[in-house]
């Protein structure tokens, strides 16, 4: 093994670049989700940060699906 993980950054030519699409979703999510980040694993989305409450995760969730088509494969944001 190469020390590879199992989640990479890929970029599809049909969507946009993942810090973009990062970067709108965090506009809209106005603070409410911190160290938020995507990953492209596969063919889909894993959400990751840390949240205060679940209605953040919630929104956080909402919001990427109206930023992209890409399947969200998992919400990995802590509520805490």
């Amino acid at each position: 093994m190469t020390g590879q993980t199992g989640a990479t950054r890929i970029y599809p030519p049909q969507f946009p670049k993942i810090e973009q699409l990062e970067t709108q979703v965090q506009s809209r999510l106005n603070g409410r989700v911190c160290h938020f980040r995507l990953v492209i694993h596969g063919r889909g989305l894993i959400l990751r940060g840390h949240a205060h409450t679940y209605y953040a995760k919630q929104l956080a969730q909402h919001a990427v699906m109206e930023a992209t088509e890409l399947p969200i494969l998992a919400n990995e944001i802590e509520v805490y």
